[in-house]
């Protein structure tokens, strides 16, 4: 009788980290069907959130990452939608959704302040004391669920330029996201002042042709009359925002 011996150690299973993407649409993935049943290419195109090419920057060894999180690899989860602020992402459940997904390791990166700073926009405008509100509760469930939560402040517009220097447009909002990251003793970058000094090493006119949505017409399908936009990015501006994170959360230390 043949008697057959299994040997060998039980191979290690691979650990994952999920890096949850919550806020608007600075932030958003436009290629994953953002719009169900749309062709991006020709409905939307070349408008890319940041988010959209965050994965590609972790394809490297993530050891740098040492003092944030540990891992084989990383899956970036971006729920970030457009015209969104704290309080219509909490109400329309993409934050139960999120919530109810995290795993202990996990993080959640959150970049808020564009459309909670609406006023006009009745029914997204989110005051300062509402907006620090809502960063609290998505850190504190966050950490509850053994997740790593890291507020940004909103990404810097391409206005107003002063002295050839880009300003903050965002009011309050930054200061009021540093104030919450330190109170609830949360990771922070802030990604305004970031943003506004690469855009500034460039020059205004680089990024206005090439990072922001301002498109002459006749060049894209989506937009066959041009468009003017200095909110949402075009893709280098997207891939510029998106290493300016990665870089960021290379310093941060949980």
């Amino acid at each position: 009788m043949a008697i057959v011996l299994l040997l060998g150690c039980a191979q290690e299973e691979e650990r994952i980290v999920t890096i949850y993407l919550i806020g608007d649409s600075t932030m958003a993935d436009y290629a994953d069907n953002y719009e169900e049943g749309k062709d991006y290419y020709k409905t939307r195109y070349p408008i890319t959130g940041w988010g959209q090419v965050f994965q590609p920057y972790f394809s490297t060894d993530l050891s740098v990452f040492a003092d944030l999180f540990s891992a084989d690899s990383v899956v970036v989860d971006d729920r970030a939608r457009g015209g969104r602020s704290t309080r219509t992402f909490f109400q329309e459940g993409r934050w139960r959704s999120v919530y109810e997904s995290l795993k202990p390791g996990d993080l959640v990166i959150m970049q808020f302040g564009h459309n909670d700073a609406a006023e006009k926009k009745t029914e997204r405008y989110v005051d300062i004391e509402g907006y620090k509100e809502f960063l609290r509760l998505f850190i504190a469930q966050s950490k509850q669920k053994g997740a790593t939560p890291i507020v940004l402040t909103p990404v810097a517009r391409n206005y107003p330029w002063e002295n050839n220097r880009l300003q903050n447009v965002h009011g309050e909002y930054p200061d009021a996201a540093l104030e919450v990251a330190r109170e609830m003793n949360s990771l922070f970058i802030d990604l305004n002042q970031l943003s506004m000094n690469a855009f500034f090493k460039v020059g205004r006119e680089y990024v206005t042709q090439n990072y922001f949505m301002n498109l002459d017409s006749g060049v894209y399908e989506a937009y066959p009359n041009g468009q003017s936009d200095n909110t949402h990015f075009q893709p280098e501006g997207a891939k510029v925002v998106a290493g300016l994170v990665f870089e960021a959360m290379k310093t941060l230390k949980k």
